[in-house]
C-alpha cells in the first residue's frame, strides 16, 4: 500500500503560482509514475502532468504546458507541482495518483492504484 497525501492549494489571483506537494509513505520503493490529475465541478476528472520515478522523465497535458512543472525529491518520497500564471479555469481539486505497475501511457487514470485525498486550488478573476 501507498498512501499519499497533498498539501499547498488556496485561492490565489489569475496570474499568480501555487506549489503542490504530494508525500508518498508506505511501499514507495517500487513506485513506477507518479501524477497530477484535477477535477473541477461538473467535469470529469482529467489529467495535468505525470513523472517517471527512476528517470525522472514528465509528461504534460497540453493545457498546462509551459505553466505547469512537475518534480520529484527521491529522498523525501515527495512529487511537487510548481504552478505559475494561473488562470480561472484551473479551477478544481487536484489530486495525486501513483502507480506501481509498468504502462507506456501515463494519462489515464484507471492505471493508478493509489490517489490522495486532493487539495483545491482557486483561481479568481
Amino acid at each position: 500500500q501507498v498512501q499519499l497525501v497533498e498539501s499547498g492549494g488556496g485561492l490565489v489571483q489569475t496570474g499568480g503560482s501555487l506549489r503542490l506537494s504530494c508525500a508518498a509513505s508506505g511501499r514507495t520503493s517500487s513506485t513506477h509514475t507518479m501524477a497530477w490529475f484535477r477535477q473541477a465541478p461538473g467535469k470529469e476528472r482529467e489529467f495535468v502532468a505525470a513523472i517517471r520515478w527512476s528517470s525522472g522523465s514528465t509528461y504534460y497535458a497540453d493545457s498546462v504546458k509551459g505553466r505547469i512543472t512537475i518534480s520529484r525529491d527521491s529522498a523525501k518520497n515527495t512529487v511537487y507541482l510548481q504552478m505559475n500564471g494561473l488562470k480561472p479555469e484551473d479551477t478544481a481539486a487536484y489530486y495525486c495518483a501513483a502507480s506501481r505497475l509498468y504502462s507506456s501511457s501515463y494519462s489515464y487514470s484507471s492505471q493508478y492504484a493509489y490517489w490522495g485525498q486532493g487539495t483545491q486550488v482557486t483561481v479568481s478573476s
